[in-house]
Formats: C-alpha cells, structure tokens, sequence
C-alpha cells in the first residue's frame, strides 16, 4: 500500500504542475506552455525553459526452445509473457540559460526506481556541460540512445557488460561544430542502483572520445566513429556478467561467466560506428573485457567478449535523428502520421541484427550465444509505435531458442 500511495502522489504532483502551468497562461503570464512531442513551459525571456513527460511500453512475448536446450536447462517455465516494460515519468528544464536538470521515475513492475536524476551547469569553457547525480556513463552508443527511439525492443549483448547508469559526475563537451566529441566521468557505485550507498572503495572512471567523419544534414548522410573505455575498482572484489536473449521477458540467462571472486579490477574497450544514408541506416559495435584477479597466475585473468551488426531500412522513406554524441539517436517523423489529413499509413522500418557474446575463457566457460534479430517497426506518428520482433537465439553446443515478441509504445 505505502509503494501505491507513493506512485499515486508522484502522479498527481506532475498533474498539479501541468495544471499550475496552464492557468499561469491564462493570466497572460511570461510563460508560454506548448505541446511538442511533451509539454513544455518557457519563459518569454527564454530563462526558464521546462518539460514534462513519460512513457508506456506495453511488451507480449512468446517462448519456444529445441529439446536439445532443454535437457540442459530444463523446459520452459513460461512459454509467453507480458510485461510493462517500461512506465515513466519524467521532468526536465534549464534555469537561467545555464543550469540544466532531470528527474525521471519508472513504475514498471510495480516498483519504483529512479532512473535520470542530474543536476548540471552547461557552457564551462573547455568542460562544456558538468553532470552531478545519475547519469548515463559514456561507454557505448546502443546504451546512450535512449529506449524511446532503439530500433530493436532490446539493447544487445554488450549492455550486460556493465551497468547503464551510475552516480558520479560527468563532462561532457562537442568541438569543431561535432567533429570531435569527448565524454568522461567518475563514479561510485558497482551495482546498477541509485539507491546502493555503500560505495566504500569503488569506483568507475570512463570515458569516450567520437567524431562526424560525415555529416550532411541536407542529404541525411553521416559517419559516426567512437571508442569508449571503462576502468572498474570493485569494491566487492567479484565481477560477473550473464545474458539473457534479447528479449526482457525471458527468464532465463542462458549464458553466464558466474561470480568471479578476488577481482582487482576490470578493463572495458568498445568501439562503435554508426552510418546513416537517407532511410538506411548501419549501426555496429564491439566490446572487449579483461578481468584481472589478484591471483598473480596470468591464467586467472579473463577476457570476454561481445559484438553486434545491424541494419535498417525505412519502406516509407523516413530517415533516423542523430541528436548528439552523448545522446544518441533521436524521435522518427513519420512523412504522413497513420489516419492524419493524408489519410497516412505512417512510418515502417524494416530491421535485422546479428549479435554475439562469448563468455568462455580459461577455466571460465560460461558459454558462447549468438541472437539473430527481425524487427519491423510502425510509427503511427511522432509519439506512437508497434514493433515485431522474431529472435532466433543459438546457444553454442547447447541448443536454439525462438522469440517472438510485440510492443505497444507511446511516449511523449
């Protein structure tokens, strides 16, 4: 009862807000307040700039795996799910031109979690913007994007390598109109947690450096390049990455390096490329980790390793937003929205991916899968979108798995 009361508190403050917003308007305030994708207040002298939204990912998903998969793992416990994958609210702005902010909450599960939650200064000579709180490190493109505008319905293999979000802080500046863009930050917690206030001794320091090799806004072509590096002190001494398919509903992680103990710590390598060319788009990574242990035996030191290709193709001739090095990609328009004045039929993409991880080495064989992807999108409009997705999963020497799986989004 107390985790409902507090949810229904949460909402009612953000609808208060809105509404507060609203009648100040009325009175022929400063404030203008606007619908673009979201609400958004702003003041007449462009100070004060706010934002109000959210998201709702229905997710549907059904199981089928081959007899060989199951005399190792056993049958399935489920062989369809749903879920709310993710429901969220958040509120964003910038005050006084300079100061920048985010508080962003997610109800999926029935739980509360805290996801954006930052207080930043923008335009520091050299430093550009500062970021204090929980952010996104700045490792890999996929994980920067956010889930609101990812061509597939989940991020691949290498997002399991380490946590998506941490407290610390973060700089982050563009130079030479983004031709070079750099990214580093420090943070304290191991676990993927806003709440974990027991850093003690852990930290993380990471850091990413990209460049726009090509960019064409009037033919919509662009050359993204980066490489991301991640130094990990955990202070639990353990290290351990496990993999479900690409699917959030599966419940069971096929592949596992299982918890590696005496761990002095953990080198993280990605490189990543993404080329856009009108509605084709070409994404791609890879990531490399080496986990040093305190046994002073070089066999007891690991590497792992993860990558993925992808491609996309919009039917409809819609192209993807490139927003920015740290923010990734950015919302579709679709050319005519489905039942609009046109009589649209919206935006559809077409979509195929091929993913890795490879969890053995040495002593550790936690296994070896690779996920072959088929996603079709249909944007409705801006705020709208239905994706398919068919898994097909290979579990080396061990056995295959199907996953077909739908969502239902609006996002605002």
């Amino acid at each position: 009862m107390e985790k409902i009361k507090n949810q229904f508190l949460i909402i009612m403050l953000l609808i208060s807000t809105i509404t507060f917003a609203q009648k100040q308007e009325k009175k022929e305030s400063p404030f203008s307040f606007k619908w673009n994708n979201g609400f958004k207040l702003e003041s007449a002298d462009k100070n004060f700039k706010l934002k109000f939204g959210g998201r709702i990912m229905a997710d549907h998903a059904f199981f089928s795996q081959n007899s060989d998969l199951e005399s190792t793992f056993g049958e399935l416990e489920t062989k369809s799910g749903t879920e709310f994958r993710r429901a969220r609210f958040f509120t964003s702005g910038t005050l006084y031109k300079n100061i920048d902010f985010k508080l962003q909450i997610d109800f999926a599960s029935g739980n509360v979690d805290l996801k954006d939650a930052y207080i930043g200064i923008k335009k520091i000579p050299v430093f550009g913007t500062i970021r204090v709180g929980h952010v996104k490190e700045p490792f890999h493109f996929d994980a920067l994007s956010s889930s609101k505008y990812f061509t597939f319905m989940e991020r691949p293999f290498p997002v399991d390598f380490m946590q998506e979000r941490n407290n610390g802080i973060i700089a982050f500046n563009d130079f030479f109109d983004k031709k070079l863009s750099l990214q580093a930050g420090y943070f304290r917690n191991q676990s993927n947690s806003s709440t974990d206030k027991a850093a003690n001794n852990g930290y993380a320091l990471t850091m990413r450096a990209t460049t726009l090799a090509i960019h064409n806004k009037e033919k919509n072509q662009l050359l993204h390049l980066g490489v991301g590096y991640s130094y990990r002190n955990p202070d639990s001494n353990e290290f351990k990455i496990a993999s479900k398919p690409e699917a959030h509903l599966s419940s069971v992680k096929y592949i596992s390096t299982g918890t590696i103990n005496d761990v002095e710590s953990v080198d993280l390598l990605n490189f990543e490329t993404v080329f856009m060319a009108g509605p084709l788009s070409l994404q791609g990574e890879y990531l490399t980790s080496k986990v040093k242990t305190k046994n002073i035996s070089a066999s007891k030191n690991y590497t792992f390793s993860s990558y993925y290709g992808q491609i996309s193709y919009f039917l409809t001739g819609e192209h993807k937003k490139y927003k920015s090095s740290y923010a990734g990609l950015g919302r579709v328009h679709p050319k005519n929205n489905y039942g609009g004045e046109n009589n649209g039929l919206g935006a559809w993409e077409l979509a195929l991916r091929f993913s890795n991880s490879n969890l053995n080495d040495s002593n550790i064989q936690g296994g070896e899968q690779s996920d072959v992807t088929l996603g079709l999108n249909w944007y409705l409009n801006p705020v709208t979108r239905v994706m398919f997705n068919n898994v097909w999963a290979n579990i080396k020497n061990t056995g295959n798995l199907n996953v077909f799986q739908i969502r239902f989004q609006i996002d605002f």
